[in-house]
């Protein structure tokens, strides 16, 4: 049975006055927005970007980028191109990637966004099934890599690069040319030959766990309607500057970090990488940050991990910074009361609070988390910094964002109310399902998948368990359809929520809990190597001998580990074995999903032997 309680949100203002807004029933579709925004704004700095050549951070105004849209799109005609043909794009984060998306919007073209590290079997599946005619890459060797996987791209004719090439790249590969080249000698004015906002805009591939990505196919009003429901909901305005690095090509980011911005008129900049972040947040000083859960919780192990090398004293106030820190949060959402403590917190946020945000830039002003779980921890801990991190979900199937928090009205551990004029309902088994014109056109190509996904009456299935509070409409992710391990005496496990308490210790990059089935459970565990050596010279072992992997010492000091993060959870949701591993899950050997999530069929393939060794006897 359908639950009978069916909500929309209600109405928000924005916490701040949001500045500029391009409306979205004058403007419906995507380049509109863009053109009236060049229009509106010629003069202000839309981009950043780090030109490595003179190792120096350049401007683009929106003026700028509007001739550049215009000469990309006059090469687009070139190529023969009509309205509804697929063009696909696979480069990083850049003023370029907005160009093409742009350009290619603006003549009704439908753009297929690539995930840069993405294994080409995977990437060339997409451009196969979508038939794109045409390809944007970041370098040479992801079109080689793409082309060495054998499957046939009969419909692709022209492949443009971003970075050089050699005159014997280009008599090697005939399509192949560097996009000056592609460019060169031509002009042109922005062009509008779009439809209406309900035409499909952007195939978007699912990163997939399991089995091969869908395409969702996402309109123009997918996309701009989506983006504009989230502005009532943040604190952001037209004088924010965006810190862009989650890749483009996930929905959370082109949203909130591409779409929300152009509406606004508000900056972004682009970070050169994510080794480079914590120098480039220094640089840029953004106020707005969209991420998903496992940046915080790197930075939140970086914090844990510089406090073990602090004096007594200094631990002593960071712990009564986070105590009087979460009182106040408490205090300032209308769930505490007030106390004598809060005279101290000028001092502490002094000498502690804004020292650890300094690293963040020091002028964050809101935090954006979606994708995934945010472990209770991490959220606590920036909260009671004076950072306003704030929660929300969402699937790629809706444009992405359903449900959020928002900065005065923040309940860390829900994922927020439904957006304005979002449906959702709790179905049979507890499911999420919502509805709304965010909701995906249906998958591409796919006809049974889209048929399974989409309930009666345009309802779609999260399959997510969920709850939400009648009183404020706050809704609460309960558990995952399919994600849950039922053991041998039937006791049941919600395997994400223990990899993420684990994955908090900075000595373990990557857990997957085991055990459907099973007596037990257990737990693979890729390792940080830096942290692993720092582990192994306090305890007299080497790092580099392969056997210090099982040595008993090591076993027994990370059983405590374990059991130190799972405190928690109940008896039966322990650890019992483990398998510690030094091979990196990456998304080149197939083991993670470019936006972070593992893989659990292919993992559990990959160490089919390991988990064996885990239950052998039993």
């Amino acid at each position: 049975m359908v639950s009978n309680y069916v909500m929309g949100q209600r109405e928000r203002t924005p916490d701040d006055p949001a500045g500029d807004v391009i409306p979205l029933e004058s403007f419906p579709t995507i380049p509109a927005i863009f053109r009236e925004r060049v229009r509106r704004s010629p003069d202000k700095v839309a981009y950043l970007q780090y030109n490595s050549f003179n190792e120096s951070w350049s401007e683009s105004t929106w003026a700028e980028m509007g001739a550049e849209v215009g000469r990309w799109q006059t090469a687009l005609v070139k190529e023969g191109l009509e309205k509804g043909d697929r063009v696909a794009i696979m480069v990083r984060n850049c003023r370029e990637w907005v160009v093409f998306d742009q350009a290619a919007l603006g003549l009704g073209l439908v753009t297929v966004p690539l995930y840069v590290d993405d294994r080409p079997d995977n990437s060339a599946y997409v451009l196969g099934q979508t038939d794109s005619l045409l390809l944007f890459v970041q370098e040479k060797k992801q079109w080689e890599a793409i082309q060495a996987s054998e499957l046939a791209l009969p419909h692709l004719k022209r492949v443009i690069c971003l970075e050089n090439l050699s005159e014997e790249d280009s008599n090697t590969h005939p399509y192949l040319l560097h996009w000056s080249d592609w460019l060169f000698g031509i002009s042109g004015e922005l062009r509008a030959q779009e439809g209406d906002s309900f035409e499909l805009a952007s195939i978007v591939y699912t990163s997939g766990t399991t089995g091969r990505p869908k395409g969702v196919m996402l309109s123009h009003r997918n996309m701009t309607a989506n983006a504009h429901m989230a502005i009532l909901c943040g604190s952001v305005n037209s004088d924010d500057v965006f810190l862009s690095f989650l890749p483009l090509s996930h929905t959370l980011e082109r949203t909130a970090g591409y779409l929300l911005p152009l509406i606004l008129g508000a900056q972004v900049a682009y970070a050169r990488s994510i080794p480079t972040l914590a120098e480039d947040m220094q640089t840029i000083r953004p106020t707005i940050l969209v991420s998903v859960p496992r940046i915080y919780e790197r930075v939140y192990g970086k914090i844990q991990e510089g406090l073990e090398e602090k004096s007594l004293l200094a631990r002593k106030l960071f712990e009564l910074t986070l105590f009087v820190g979460w009182r106040r949060f408490q205090f300032d959402q209308g769930r505490g009361k007030r106390s004598l403590l809060f005279l101290l917190w000028p001092l502490l946020e002094k000498i502690v609070a804004s020292k650890i945000l300094a690293k963040l830039g020091g002028r964050m002003r809101c935090a954006i988390c979606g994708g995934a779980a945010l472990n209770s921890e991490v959220s606590h801990l920036f909260l009671s910094l004076g950072l306003p991190l704030i929660q929300g979900y969402g699937l790629t199937e809706t444009s992405p964002v359903v449900c959020v928090n928002s900065v005065r009205d923040n309940i860390p551990n829900s994922i927020g109310c439904a957006l304005h004029g979002v449906e959702i309902r709790i179905a049979e088994n507890d499911e999420l399902q919502t509805r709304s014109e965010c909701v995906m056109q249906g998958y591409w190509r796919n006809e049974e998948a889209t048929a399974e996904t989409m309930a009666e009456e345009g309802w779609l299935r999260t399959g997510d368990q969920a709850r939400i509070d009648p009183e404020n409409g706050h809704v609460y992710i309960t558990g995952r359809l399919k994600d849950i391990i039922v053991l041998a005496n039937g006791e049941k496990v919600p395997p994400n929520d223990m990899e993420q308490a684990i994955a908090l210790n900075p000595l373990f990059d990557q857990a997957l809990v085991l055990g459907e089935g099973k007596p037990y459970l257990s737990s693979l565990i890729a390792l940080n190597p830096e942290a692993w050596s720092g582990f192994c010279e306090g305890l007299g072992v080497d790092p580099n001998d392969p056997a210090s992997l099982q040595a008993e010492v090591v076993i027994d000091k990370i059983s405590q580990l374990l059991s130190q993060r799972l405190t928690d959870f109940p008896g039966y949701a322990q650890i019992r074995q483990f398998h510690l591993t030094l091979e990196a899950w990456t998304v080149e050997n197939g083991l993670i999903t470019p936006t972070l999530k593992t893989k659990r069929p292919q993992i559990l393939k990959h160490y089919e032997q390991a988990i064996a060794a885990l239950y052998e006897g039993h």
